[in-house]
């Protein structure tokens, strides 16, 4: 059976004909863009693309079905050349007296997702931008999405903005246990970390990019074992059915996101333990992911026996040296992202790259790259003068 990458949760910037789409995204990421990129230039094999819902994306998915550009696949999901679209939906809501979270619904059809589009529009005030308040409650929106026929999962569950976890210390105090289908981790945090929470451990966890650019698309992403790239096959995945199953998470070395660490939204003052002010300056203090789970979770990380390991990583944006004009070579020489980070052997890149280049491509393979932690908003770094 065999094995896909997979990156669940991109947005769209905005439309071919130029009209927003997801505001803090990038307007070069259209739905044309978004698919060649990853496909071509990072490597993944199935994507979400978790605006789906907006009308004038679907009227770009009907006349791309309809003119033979694309089509439905069997088991669900729009098959483009050589890639894989699920259609999601990213729905903010907040529950009375609560700070406002993501989730996110996958529908299996063309179909569905336009009948999807239409309940939304119904509590929402603007369907034609991304990530809109829905003013109705998270166990709603979850019969709604499994009447359906789709699939359920809270995202970024950790990050304080927006994250469920940031604004419950249970899920089941908003949500209905039996109808989410799985967690997303998040930049900030991973497997570790999370199975430290007891009520986290019965949920696969996806690792997804959350990219608002062509260049984040595949930050954090998995390796699936799929009998077919469509949605059928993931469902049956997150439930390890049928021979399908989660092989691999690929996830953003934690210390690199911009939550990890609790620092001063004001000054970036690091400030260990949290507290909400900031001793050098007075300003807030963003509590990071590490706090959050200390907080909540038990002293050790339990993993179900299940569980897939956690390949923390770091993409070649976050290294030292690779400018935009080096990444594009690399690209034409290697294929494409996944291949350098995990097939090509270290002495080609040496042999076209040079020593240093290669020395730091082995090192985040072993993960021993030295990190600057980041929070508060900013994303840590590759400590150079560690190297």
């Amino acid at each position: 059976m065999p094995s896909v990458y997979a990156d669940l949760h991109i947005h769209i910037g905005s439309t071919d004909s130029g009209r927003p789409v997801k505001n803090s995204a990038s307007k070069d990421l259209t739905l044309s863009n978004l698919l060649k990129g990853s496909r071509d230039q990072k490597g993944m094999d199935l994507v979400g693309v978790i605006d789906a819902h907006v009308p004038e994306i679907l009227n770009q998915l009907e006349q791309d079905l309809e003119s033979g550009k694309a089509r439905e696949l069997p088991g669900g999901g729009i098959r483009y050349q050589g890639i894989t679209l699920l259609l999601g939906s990213e729905i903010e809501i907040r529950e009375e007296g609560r700070k406002p979270f993501h989730l996110l619904s996958y529908l299996p059809t063309f179909k569905k997702m336009k009948e999807f589009s239409n309940y939304l529009s119904k509590g929402m005030k603007n369907p034609h931008l991304s990530s809109q308040r829905f003013n109705r409650s998270t166990r709603e929106l979850q019969e709604a999405t499994k009447e359906l026929g789709g699939l359920f999962i809270p995202a970024h569950i950790f990050t304080p903005h927006k994250g469920i976890l940031s604004a419950v210390n249970r899920l089941e105090e908003v949500c209905d246990p039996k109808h989410i289908d799985a967690v997303e981790l998040g930049l900030s945090g991973d497997t570790e970390m999370a199975d430290h929470l007891p009520e986290l451990r019965n949920y696969p966890f996806l690792t997804n990019s959350d990219a608002h650019s062509i260049q984040k698309i595949g930050r954090e992403y998995q390796r699936i074992c799929l009998q077919n790239p469509d949605f059928q096959s993931l469902r049956l995945a997150l439930k390890r059915e049928g021979g399908n199953f989660i092989e691999a998470n690929y996830g953003l070395n934690p210390s690199l996101g911009k939550y990890y660490r609790s620092r001063c939204s004001h000054c970036g003052e690091r400030v260990e333990p949290y507290q909400s002010r900031c001793s050098q300056c007075g300003g807030p203090v963003a509590k990071g992911v590490f706090d959050r789970v200390l907080e909540l979770g038990e002293k050790e990380a339990l993993h179900p026996d299940w569980r897939p390991p956690y390949f923390p990583q770091i993409l070649l944006e976050f290294f030292p040296g690779v400018g935009k004009k080096t990444y594009l070579r690399l690209i034409e020489a290697f294929g494409n992202e996944m291949n350098l980070l995990h097939r090509v052997p270290i002495r080609e890149i040496k042999e076209k790259f040079g020593p240093t280049l290669a020395e730091r491509i082995q090192l985040s393979r072993e993960n021993r790259l030295p990190i600057e932690a980041g929070g508060g908003g900013m994303y840590g770094k590759v400590d150079k003068d560690l190297l």
